[in-house]
């Protein structure tokens, strides 16, 4: 099996490391920056490729001959690269957090004949998977809650937080409005607004404000109350608000001594150091998922706890782990067959195909991620 995965960050690198311990995987690692390719350059079964995905013709001369393409760019470019790997005729599976309604490429992907699992990381992507596994067990489902956050191990003044992707798609999540569904209908509300503590017994207290990570559920998932809450440790949420209303996060040029400075562009690039993880230095990712539904006559409450750490044996960050390794369960599902849907796929579709979700869970177990379930009777 050829494999292209274009984008070779934190993220990007586990997913190629990961695919290549698979006998018979040949991967193709693509990224611009050669820095980011000399890290799986001596990996076996895996060639590195430096170039501008963003270039005419690139990447579907990269898809040639490949029987699946991952996309793990940033945001930013993501909806334009994955309508190129479809353009090809190939499967692919997107991590890429991209604006863009994925579903606008659907007819597109039908009729290429083309499987194009989008949003398959850890939240949106896992969480995803859940709801989809949860409602093929319930008549109805009347609320979905998720909290989900990657934060660094060590908290450290002013920020308290690192990225472990793309400093621009956090960026993202704190400008984005956020939308919701509250008694069936579509809401929107200001991003980091609702600040709410939340205590988990193994880190502590943290804060869980208003993100746009429902994405595709709001169509796909019949629940009439869901939301979604990133957590950071207390107090990021305020310091990036005062970001926001001094106007750093703008995206509408302003003049800098005679030239034109998208100021969201020079906070990326400012707080691309000081929220990148030192060689080493350790993460966590948590993630609760909390579904209320009915079957028959009772009423049931599903809690999903996932608390996932650093890997100090492969030095890799959890935030890669669990992003990265959904992704990759996920293409060995499409290539073996396991998930066959043709069109725009959200992760709740694979979650609702008979045998994804076990087969996610026991591929997890083998790379040490634990993901808890408890339901009970309300």
């Amino acid at each position: 099996m050829e494999i292209a995965v274009l984008g070779a960050g934190i993220v990007g690198s586990a997913i190629v490391k990961d695919l290549a311990e698979e006998d018979g995987f040949r991967i193709t690692a693509v990224d611009v920056n050669p820095e980011a390719l000399e890290k799986v350059a001596n990996v076996p079964d895996v060639r590195t490729v430096c170039g501008d995905l963003r270039e005419p013709g690139f990447v579907a001369s990269l898809s040639g001959d490949c029987n699946l393409v991952i996309s793990a760019v940033p945001g930013f470019m993501g909806f334009e690269t994955l309508k190129r790997v479809i353009e090809a005729g190939k499967p692919a599976v997107d991590i890429a957090f991209f604006e863009e309604d994925a579903f606008l490429l659907d007819d597109l992907a039908r009729s290429r004949g083309v499987t194009a699992v989008v949003d398959c990381g850890v939240a949106p992507g896992l969480c995803n998977i859940i709801a989809g596994h949860v409602e093929t067990l319930l008549d109805s489902m009347g609320s979905y809650v998720c909290y989900v956050g990657g934060l660094p191990r060590i908290r450290e003044w002013p920020f308290e937080y690192k990225a472990a992707f793309s400093p621009s798609d956090v960026l993202e999540e704190y400008t984005r409005p956020a939308r919701f569904m509250e008694c069936g209908r579509e809401v929107v509300r200001p991003a980091l607004s609702e600040v709410e503590r939340v205590h988990f017994s193994e880190i502590g207290t943290l804060e869980a404000f208003n993100t746009d990570g429902l994405r595709s559920l709001r169509k796909t998932l019949a629940a009439p109350f869901m939301k979604e809450k990133t957590l950071r440790y207390p107090g990021h949420a305020q310091l990036m608000r005062a970001f926001v209303e001094a106007g750093f996060l703008d995206r509408v040029p302003v003049e800098v001594e005679g030239q034109p400075v998208r100021p969201i562009a020079l906070t990326s690039k400012l707080l691309f150091d000081q929220w990148r993880f030192k060689e080493g230095e350790e993460d966590l990712t948590i993630l609760q998922v909390m579904i209320e539904g009915e079957k028959g006559q009772e009423k049931y409450r599903y809690t999903y706890d996932l608390l996932d750490t650093y890997d100090r044996e492969t030095h890799t960050p959890s935030m890669a782990r669990t992003t990265g390794y959904t992704c990759t369960i996920v293409v060995r599902q499409v290539l073996r067959g396991l998930f066959k849907q043709r069109g725009i796929c959200p992760p709740e579709f694979i979650g609702g195909t008979p045998g994804c979700y076990e087969n996610l869970l026991l591929e997890y177990e083998k790379r040490g991620i634990a993901l808890k379930e408890s339901v009970v009777a309300l």
